[in-house]
């Protein structure tokens, strides 16, 4: 008898450390995963060349863009620098 109760003990113990280890690494990968995930990256559908005296507002207002997906189609733009005839994108997404 006391050995069948050992091995009972020692099963119960397996699947609880089991579902210790299941619970635990669910957990984590939510927690984590949030932090671990890469950003987006933008995809452009439509370019536009730089026009002399323009600047980022005429731009947007010419496309009918929002600052936020102006910005995220043009992650790496500095509105302060433009010239004429760089190439911006004027339609995408982030994916």
């Amino acid at each position: 008898m006391a050995n069948s109760s050992n091995s009972t003990a020692t099963s119960l113990n397996f699947v609880l450390m089991l579902s210790l280890l299941l619970f635990f690494s669910v957990a984590e990968s939510q927690f984590f995963g949030e932090f671990l995930k890469p950003n987006p990256t933008p995809v452009c559908n439509s370019i536009y060349g730089v026009q002399t005296g323009y600047i980022c507002f005429n731009i947007k207002q010419k496309f009918n863009l929002t600052d936020e997906l102006f910005t995220s189609v043009n992650p790496n733009l500095n509105c302060t620098a433009l010239f004429t005839g760089q190439w911006l994108c004027t339609k995408g997404a982030l994916q």
